[in-house]
């Protein structure tokens, strides 16, 4: 089943952020996930969202994600964005017709 790792980032610091972004765009395809959220306009429906941009990555399988998300490569690249900005990261299952809720 697909997973999705989903970002909310509020940046403080585009030129530290600009640094962890390079890195990380090349990086979760060698992973095996693809960008499916990243950039363009946003628009709020509803609630405050304030400055959260938010990025969206499809994986194979949360197998997949967590094998990126806990690497040592991407553990080094994490590290660029520290005092970047504020993050939050949950990863998700993706919906299966007719499967039980």
């Amino acid at each position: 089943m697909a997973a999705y790792l989903i970002v909310e980032a509020v940046i403080t610091d585009r030129k530290k952020f600009g640094a962890y972004a390079g890195r990380v765009r090349d990086a979760v395809p060698r992973f095996g996930g693809e960008y499916v959220v990243l950039g363009g306009e946003a628009e709020s429906l509803e609630g405050d969202w304030g400055d959260a941009r938010i990025v969206v990555h499809r994986w194979p399988d949360r197998a997949a994600a967590r094998r990126f998300w806990h690497s040592d490569e991407y553990r080094e690249i994490k590290r660029l964005r520290d005092g970047a900005g504020r993050f939050r990261v949950m990863l998700v299952d993706s919906y299966e017709p007719g499967a039980k809720a």
